[in-house]
């Protein structure tokens, strides 16, 4: 596949849609033990309605614009903290992609530099924060790498999730700053931030199509 039109993005996003409904559970498990233990449901819930939401609000030959009015009905649907997270990440994305017709390796690695860029800007986080962006930036980093290298969409959803990956071990070792998880900190040793490994399952789960 050389390119993603805006009329197959809904197809896109069904993966990460299908991924999250497998992973519900194993989500919300490991939330529970330094959260609130929804994030499992709340990754369903958002991700499940956005191949919806894209459909509904589907701007013809404007990729960034159709991310950007679904990020938003996103942010209605689930206002939690993640879910106000993924919605700035959707929306900063389209805007790295604004008036563009199609998605090819170029526009799909400034769309993960964009979702990356979004999420830190919402949450006023950074990288060695222990949050969702140690899993979405060294993503977007290692997408932007592939593209450099002539990578095709499939080399470059494959090289984010590896950088995802990597970024999601290295969370084992970091100490949480933010929200609950900040107060069970003595607990987070060894184990990996829920919200990093939630990051590299949405990469997964666009691989899927491109696979």
């Amino acid at each position: 596949m050389e390119y993603i039109s805006c009329q197959q993005l809904s197809d896109f996003f069904k993966g990460a849609a299908d991924i999250f409904t497998e992973k519900k559970q194993e989500l919300c498990e490991m939330d529970a033990k330094m959260g609130d233990g929804d994030l499992g449901l709340t990754m369903c819930k958002g991700f499940g309605e956005l191949p919806l939401l894209i459909a509904e609000n589907q701007e013809p030959d404007d990729i960034g614009k159709t991310l950007r009015k679904a990020g938003m009905k996103m942010a209605s649907l689930v206002p939690s903290t993640m879910g106000t997270l993924m919605a700035s990440g959707l929306m900063e994305g389209g805007k790295a992609v604004a008036e563009k017709a199609a998605m090819g390796p170029q526009e799909l690695s400034d769309f993960l530099t964009g979702f990356a860029s979004g999420i830190q800007k919402r949450g006023k986080c950074q990288p060695g924060d222990r949050t969702i962006l140690d899993a979405m930036q060294p993503a977007a980093e290692k997408a932007m790498q592939a593209c450099a290298e002539g990578g095709t969409l499939a080399d470059i959803i494959k090289a984010a999730v590896q950088g995802a990956s990597e970024g999601v071990e290295a969370t084992k070792q970091m100490v949480p700053k933010f929200g609950k998880a900040a107060v069970f900190a003595a607990k987070a040793q060894g184990v990996p931030d829920q919200g990093a490994v939630a990051g590299q399952y949405l990469l997964e789960g666009l691989a899927r199509y491109l696979a």
